[in-house]
């Protein structure tokens, strides 16, 4: 009798396990069951972390769930056929951009972002994973209200900024939302058309050239400010690189009480949502996307289309992190 009874796929806990003993998802939170590809990467993935043990069998445990959701996830949006380390800064905003829209709480983002830290460590991008999840906009989950900090350029911090040059740089950033590099290199003789700033490709992230409108009086006294001080030459001292000035910049940002000074292009976003679409975003205690009416909704789509572009972000997914949805 015991000798024809049909044994049972699942260990001795009655789970159902796949490669690498990781629990196989019963609901569709995996999202790829059966698709092929998703679980192609995922099986790469296990056998990655069968190469690199590191940490208990419990942390092994949590850390193949959690590289099975973001394989599950990144097939959903559509990467197929990928390899670990076909991983790069693009899956990353993806995926952000997605957990934001989906409404994911900020410690389920950070537990996941360790995960994906870990995938790009294995295969040696570290990089392409930013060290800072402030820069992916994800808030501290210890207090939220601090979330909403360093969205203003505050004068009293400001004044306390040694360097004249890292002043300008700080202001160009919150009133035009640009990043470190692109303030810091920004040559106002070039970039200033009146109108609006062009940056070129090569100050910006990912070669992208892009225009940002110069609507406020403040903006315009700002670029009279640099144009005086400036001349024809950019943010750096004359006799030193680029590198020598961001170490400068982060050295007085840090005294001043400004360390994530990134948090400034949040700032502009925000605020520029509420111009274009007359309502504030989600990040700023407007409405999520999902209450909004037919209206709101068109002009939610065309306020973000606005933003990415302004930010130098070529998906407009990528503004929820900065607004939320």
């Amino acid at each position: 009798m015991a000798r024809g009874r049909r044994r049972s796929r699942g260990g001795r806990d009655g789970v159902r396990r796949g490669r690498g003993n990781a629990p196989v998802a019963k609901g569709g939170g995996g999202g790829n069951r059966g698709t092929g590809e998703g679980d192609r990467l995922y099986r790469d993935l296990c056998d990655l972390v069968r190469r690199n043990p590191s940490g208990s069998e419990v942390r092994m445990r949590q850390r193949r769930a959690g590289l099975r959701t973001i394989s599950a996830r990144l097939e959903t949006l559509g990467f197929r056929g990928m390899r670990p380390r076909s991983l790069g800064g693009r899956h990353v905003w993806a995926l952000v951009g997605d957990w934001h829209a989906r409404g994911l709480s900020p410690g389920t983002m950070k537990n996941l972002m360790v995960h994906l830290r870990w995938w790009a460590g294995a295969v040696g991008k570290g990089s392409v994973v930013m060290r800072d999840n402030d820069r992916y906009g994800i808030e501290d989950r210890k207090a939220a209200r601090g979330y909403r900090d360093g969205l203003v350029l505050e004068a009293a911090k400001l004044a306390q900024v040694r360097d004249e040059r890292v002043r300008l740089s700080l202001e160009l950033q919150a009133a035009f939302g640009l990043r470190r590099e692109e303030a810091i290199k920004f040559r106002v003789a070039e970039a200033d058309r009146g109108d609006r700033i062009v940056l070129r490709a090569s100050w910006c992230k990912g070669g992208r050239a892009r225009a940002v409108p110069v609507l406020e009086v403040a903006q315009r006294e700002l670029l009279d400010r640099v144009h005086a001080f400036a001349g024809k030459d950019s943010l750096i001292r004359p006799d030193e690189k680029y590198v020598q000035q961001m170490g400068r910049f982060e050295r007085d940002t840090r005294r001043a009480g400004i360390p994530k000074s990134h948090r400034l292009r949040h700032g502009y976003a925000q605020r520029r949502y509420r111009e274009l679409a007359g309502f504030p975003c989600a990040a700023a205690g407007g409405k999520s996307v999902r209450g909004m009416t037919r209206e709101e909704r068109r002009l939610d789509a065309l306020a973000r289309r606005m933003i990415a572009g302004e930010l130098g972000h070529g998906r407009i997914d990528v503004v929820a992190v900065y607004c939320a949805r």
